[in-house]
């Protein structure tokens, strides 16, 4: 089970960006009215052991503002719902829709090690 930190501001981002160079930051923008968004959660439910990485959600309905700037900062599209691997400060894989799936995450975690 993955133990998920809701994003919510600014400074979470920072840090966020700051951890990542300790660990693998994976960031989930998800939508709660998007029948897809709720897709893909349900498979991070079912996916079991990831590999060591630090884990938040972003609620992209209530910090439209903060999904911008995660966009902006790590020069992805914004999309819903998008998945965005972050190591030394920046986004080294991104994933969205249907395109995100654990093994492909799982991959690219074990790849960092």
């Amino acid at each position: 089970m993955i133990n998920w930190v809701t994003l919510t501001s600014d400074e979470q981002l920072e840090s966020l960006k700051t951890r990542s160079f300790i660990k693998p930051q994976v960031l989930y923008k998800h939508s709660t009215r998007c029948g897809l968004s709720n897709v893909v959660l349900s498979r991070f439910e079912r996916a079991g052991a990831m590999p060591d990485a630090e884990f938040y959600m972003l609620d992209l309905l209530k910090f439209r503002q903060l999904s911008n700037r995660i966009a902006a900062d790590f020069n992805v599209y914004h999309e819903s719902p998008q998945l965005l691997l972050i190591k030394n400060g920046h986004c080294i894989y991104d994933e969205s829709h249907l395109g995100i799936n654990m093994p492909d995450l799982n991959e690219q975690l074990i790849s960092l090690n």
